[in-house]
């Protein structure tokens, strides 16, 4: 699948000189010992692996083209450990482990990474998973998201986006840019 992604990029643009990892899900809001092995491995799988699968498929088109910036959607929970249940959180560190490491390995092929930190953003995103509303519901949630501020809308998160792909930011590289209102700062 990701090969085809890839191949179809290519086919219509002539080459790849920017990737955005942009895709996730939420988990259950699961501690540790809750985490079934279902929702670790779908969590993980489509919130860190699918990006470094991507990359490395693309790493070879940005070094054709000279360089060029992939930037990745971590989130608030990249920063602390009470943002989300345990599998997005430990997925969204990772994400900034693969953000740091591309900055370092590939910035002398003229690659750089960096990644977006969302704070509440209005979107789309949904565990994809049933939760107990009694044990994981408004309550659990409201006990992550103190001090959260203003909810962004997700042209916010798109615009700091670009900028961070543009030539604009040729010179920003390994960065882990919050885009939270504030919220990290608390």
């Amino acid at each position: 699948m990701v090969d085809a992604v890839v191949a179809a990029a290519v086919d219509a643009f002539g080459g790849i000189d920017v990737l955005v990892n942009n895709a996730g899900v939420m988990d259950s809001m699961s501690a540790p010992l809750d985490v079934t092995d279902a929702e670790w491995e779908r969590v993980l799988r489509i919130n860190l692996t699918a990006p470094f699968l991507l990359t490395r498929a693309v790493l070879p088109h940005l070094f054709a083209a000279g360089g060029g910036a992939v930037v990745n959607t971590a989130s608030e929970a990249a920063l602390r450990g009470s943002a989300a249940g345990t599998a997005y959180t430990v997925s969204k560190h990772g994400v900034l482990g693969l953000t740091r490491s591309l900055a370092v390995m590939y910035r002398d092929q003229g690659v750089r990474a960096n990644a977006i930190v969302p704070g509440g953003t209005i979107t789309g995103i949904s565990t994809g998973l049933e939760i107990d509303r009694e044990a994981h519901g408004p309550a659990v949630v409201g006990r992550y998201m103190v001090n959260m501020g203003r909810v962004s809308e997700a042209e916010e998160q798109a615009a700091v986006i670009v900028f961070l792909a543009s030539d604009a930011a040729s010179s920003i590289n390994g960065v882990v840019l919050p885009v939270d209102n504030g919220w990290s700062a608390v």
